[in-house]
């Protein structure tokens, strides 16, 4: 059973770049996908952008395409998602999630993950 540790998250101002750790403990991340999630309090998990690790193929929410990239670094057994551009609606905590029998057609939705981060809060304001 794999553990996420996340980091990376912090303040920045608008235009500003952060990026974010997700390590796996107690495991790997072959076979899984990978995922970052974010939510406001009181608002709806939201998914932000996933890998698939075995093949890196990735998934992005529209609102972030083009500003975040996510990536791996398979010797650190680590899942990245760097944010550029930032805006104030950014903000959010940040979960990193991830699951070995997920589908296709669930990779957006945060019910079908089993394995979560702690969170790690990006604010964005100047």
């Amino acid at each position: 059973q794999v553990q996420l540790v996340e980091s990376g998250g912090g303040l920045v101002q608008p235009g500003g770049s952060l990026r974010l750790s997700c390590a796996a403990s107690g495991g790997t991340f072959r076979g899984y996908v990978v995922a970052w999630f974010r939510q406001v309090p009181g608002q709806e998990r939201e998914f932000v952008s996933a890998i698939k690790w075995n093949s890196g193929h990735s998934y992005y929410a529209d609102s972030v395409k083009g500003r975040f990239t996510i990536s791996k670094d398979s010797a650190k057994n680590t899942v990245y998602l760097q944010m550029n551009s930032l805006a104030p609606e950014d903000s959010a905590n940040y979960y990193c999630a991830a699951d070995r029998t997920i589908i296709q057609s669930s990779i957006r939705t945060h019910q079908a993950y089993d394995y979560w981060g702690q969170g790690t809060q990006v604010t964005v304001s100047s």
